[in-house]
């Protein structure tokens, strides 16, 4: 059975620990977080990176096999909730979408094959829809194990979460998130979304490309435009340093201003602000 709906639900048990799982799976990576909401202390936190892309169904093995192994994720929880991380994703302003037509939205920027199951999440306060394919063999399997569960796209809590820390910034400001093949965009201005998209990268020089392509296609001037960093990366890498022989102001994203459980670094920034 494949599941076709955003919120699922069952009779499971409350938890009376008030614990929350958040598991963030994707083709090259795979992470787990169990937090308290009352103390916002993390209670189990763990991430695998992959060194070649794998397939939807080794993928699922692997979250067996955690499972197995971790007996913190077997517990009794108060939410639970599935993060997919993949490209086959697209926005869609409010006043253009129309739910018949998800499959429209986004064959034209994903391979996508006629079984494939279309969903999307609303981008909070933006009018912006994010219409993406999930990884329904995952979502089964959370079904069968948990029952009731959310879950939603890797880029809507990226997207909403930069807004929300940036909400009173008028000037306009580039955001890089950095993984170890893939960055993702955003371009924010008077707490608007302008731009968002993600890319894949083997080097330094696809690295800056993808960055200073997005800046000359929105007609943004490199010598002035602010621009942040975040996710695996610092101030002494070579990708840092070769962003800022072509654009001056830049930096990383302080994670002193994040709710970010203790952690002092912005790694994995989505599955640890997935409950803010």
């Amino acid at each position: 059975m494949e599941i076709g709906l955003k919120i699922i639900r069952a009779n499971n048990k409350i938890s009376e620990k008030n614990l929350v799982l958040s598991i963030q799976i994707g083709l090259n990576g795979l992470s787990f977080l169990v937090l308290d909401l009352f103390s916002k202390n993390i209670e189990d936190y763990s991430y695998q990176t992959f060194k070649d892309k794998i397939t939807p169904k080794v993928l699922l093995d692997k979250i067996i096999k955690q499972f197995e192994l971790n007996k913190n994720l077997n517990q009794d929880f108060t939410k639970i909730q599935l993060i997919h991380d993949n490209e086959l994703q697209t926005l869609v302003p409010s006043a253009l979408f129309e739910e018949a037509n998800l499959t429209d939205y986004i064959k034209y920027n994903a391979k996508i094959f006629k079984s494939d199951f279309v969903t999307y999440d609303s981008i909070s306060n933006q009018d912006i829809m994010l219409v993406y394919v999930p990884f329904v063999n995952i979502n089964n399997f959370i079904f069968d194990r948990f029952g009731s569960f959310e879950y939603k796209h890797s880029s809507t809590i990226l997207i909403e979460k930069i807004l929300h820390l940036k909400k009173n910034i008028k000037d306009t400001t580039l955001y890089v998130n950095v993984e170890s093949s893939i960055i993702d965009i955003i371009i924010v201005k008077s707490n608007s979304l302008l731009f968002y998209n993600r890319f894949q990268y083997k080097t330094k020089e696809d690295f800056i490309y993808f960055i200073l392509f997005t800046i000359e296609q929105l007609d943004l001037n490199p010598e002035k435009l602010k621009c942040e960093f975040f996710g695996s990366i610092n101030s002494t890498d070579e990708l840092y340093l070769i962003a800022f022989k072509y654009i001056r102001n830049i930096s990383i994203l302080a994670f002193d201003k994040m709710n970010y459980y203790k952690k002092k670094n912005t790694e994995n920034f989505i599955i640890l602000n997935s409950f803010n």
